[in-house]
């Protein structure tokens, strides 16, 4: 599913795309640090000496404490106000800084940091200070986390002007999106799908930008445009796989940012295509899906053959229920029907 502007050596993980990202960007700046909860498995004491027990709970930070040493790898107490705010601080007066969220549920004990001081703080400067600040955190439901483990939540992100926000959903854009979000100037939240870190794919060997706010087309198609938003560009592939079968040829669009979100790309599509289904994990109320819609709406409405419908997550919490969290997350059958439905309305 990747288009590659460099070639790549060797297929790896969307976990150690992530990893590969840090890495090179702590090598290449020696400013850059990274600070989180258990991001060394707790670890790193100096009594103890340099041990990497086990780099974090999806171990995409395995092996940095030992290359950069504990005073660049920082395991910090359990406390996200604090050391997220200790991060966006750092990132304010010189360091470029990365905060591991550990999941995005935990956000709301930081988000006054977020909020009113990385989102604000070069605005309200007049754009003298930099906040070279990057969070990286969870989302995705599916693994029986319950309802404080597994939420997306990254339409609330989309909402905050002044924070940037890339959903990336495979191997290669993991990691061009992530070496371009340490180096941006500006504060960018990065989510990770935890159902993608075993995912593998092609990656350069060498550090590459992927530019932030750019979606791209993953299966071109005539008939219909699906938008999928990190995992679920996957369920928009396979659910455009089959319906091919039934003669309806879906353009599938990886929209790989929630902030900027490229409707350019987006209205492009569905001028050719005419018809728009936007399949998305989050909550429907205010989401991301519900933004892409009204949007198309206003701007692409003479193009359109049937209303821009959307696939999302009901508005609830993520169950607990193995049986009923599988029902509720955004799948290739509830996609197949939804755009059957908009082609019988003819």
């Amino acid at each position: 599913m990747s288009s590659m502007s460099t070639t790549a050596t060797r297929e790896i993980q969307y976990r150690q795309a992530i990893n590969e990202a840090i890495r090179q960007e702590m090598t290449r700046d020696e400013t850059v640090i990274i600070m989180g909860e258990e991001i060394a498995g707790g670890a790193g004491r100096e009594d103890q000496g340099i041990v990497d027990a086990w780099g974090g709970p999806f171990r995409t930070t395995v092996g940095l404490i030992q290359e950069f040493g504990n005073q660049r790898v920082l395991d910090t107490p359990l406390s996200e106000a604090a050391f997220v705010g200790a991060a966006i601080g750092a990132a304010s007066t010189g360091m470029r800084t990365i905060a591991e969220l550990m999941f995005i549920d935990f956000v709301g004990v930081c988000m006054d940091q977020l909020l009113n001081n990385a989102a604000k703080m070069r605005y309200m400067f007049g754009g003298q200070v930099k906040l070279p600040f990057t969070l990286l955190t969870r989302i995705g439901a599916g693994f029986g986390s319950a309802a404080q483990h597994s939420e997306s939540y990254y339409s609330i992100f989309s909402h905050i002007p002044g924070l940037k926000g890339v959903v990336p959903s495979d191997p290669y854009t993991a990691k061009g999106l992530l070496t371009a979000a340490i180096r941006d100037d500006d504060p960018v939240v990065y989510f990770e799908h935890k159902g993608l870190y075993g995912n593998t794919g092609p990656v350069p060997e060498e550090p590459y930008e992927l530019p932030i706010g750019k979606a791209r087309t993953v299966r071109e198609g005539t008939d219909i445009t699906l938008v999928g938003i990190s995992r679920m560009t996957w369920v928009c592939t396979a659910a455009a796989e089959e319906l091919a079968k039934e003669g309806i040829n879906a353009e599938v669009v990886d929209l790989l940012s929630i902030s900027p979100i490229d409707y350019d790309h987006v209205i492009d599509s569905v001028k050719r295509t005419h018809r728009l289904v936007v399949v998305d994990e989050d909550t429907p109320i205010c989401s991301i899906a519900s933004e892409i819609c009204a949007m198309v709406a206003e701007e692409a409405f003479d193009y359109l053959d049937a209303p821009p419908s959307k696939v999302t997550a009901p508005h609830t919490p993520v169950p607990y229920s193995r049986a009923l969290e599988n029902n509720y997350m955004p799948n290739e059958a509830r996609v197949i029907k939804t755009v059957q439905n908009l082609f019988a309305r003819g």
